[in-house]
């Protein structure tokens, strides 16, 4: 058995329980920390098809940058612990359907998209260098422009979003305002009772 084959078992294992982790956990920190998992794996699967720009921005963007921030937004809002047993048999049925209606259209776009991959790749791409990195920028940029301007508008929306919840605070926890306890005056927090008052 090839050593290639060997580690992309032990990688796909290994990406297959950190993914179930990330929606099997009752803490979403955890969930968060096995979503930086898996991305890592993923990682070391695109370097193992020779896709090494891929697998790069994978962890630079995704794990060093999405992911950060989105464990600072979870920190953030301040997400109570969910009780895990009643929420999965609530919605087992619809996450059933949605998972098979995922792969049975992924299922076939590949087998639409790449049963003649080999002439796909000779007759549409051009090739202009032997580094993949440099057919995939020319690629991206020249092809796939519309896509990637959408990608981008996605991403802001992104972050929009992200800003826009934290944002929103949360009416049962206490906040203290700081200009509040600057300008505080003695006769706002202390009085003074006399005798006769005492009585």
């Amino acid at each position: 058995m090839n050593i290639e084959l060997i580690l992309f078992l032990i990688i796909s294992a290994l990406l297959l329980y950190t993914s179930t982790r990330v929606i099997t956990c009752n803490n979403p920190v955890k969930s968060a920390v096995n979503l930086v998992f898996s991305f890592f794996f993923s990682a070391i699967l695109w370097l193992l098809l020779n896709a090494e720009f891929l697998s790069v921005i994978l962890i630079l963007v995704y794990v060093g940058a999405v992911m950060v921030l989105f464990l600072f937004v979870v920190m953030m809002l301040d997400i109570n612990l969910t009780e895990v047993g009643t929420k999965y048999v609530k919605h087992m049925f619809s996450g059933i359907a949605v998972f098979a209606l995922t792969i049975t259209i992924l299922v076939l776009f590949f087998k639409n998209e790449f049963q003649n991959s080999d002439k796909n790749i000779l007759n549409e791409v051009t090739v202009i260098s032997d580094d993949n990195t440099k057919n995939l920028g020319y690629v991206l940029y020249t092809e796939y422009i519309f896509a990637f301007e959408i990608a981008a508008i996605i991403l802001l929306l992104g972050i929009i979003s992200a800003i826009t919840l934290t944002q929103n605070k949360n009416k049962e926890n206490k906040y203290q305002d700081p200009q509040d306890q600057i300008f505080v005056k003695k006769e706002d927090r202390l009085s003074i009772l006399k005798d006769e008052d005492m009585k």
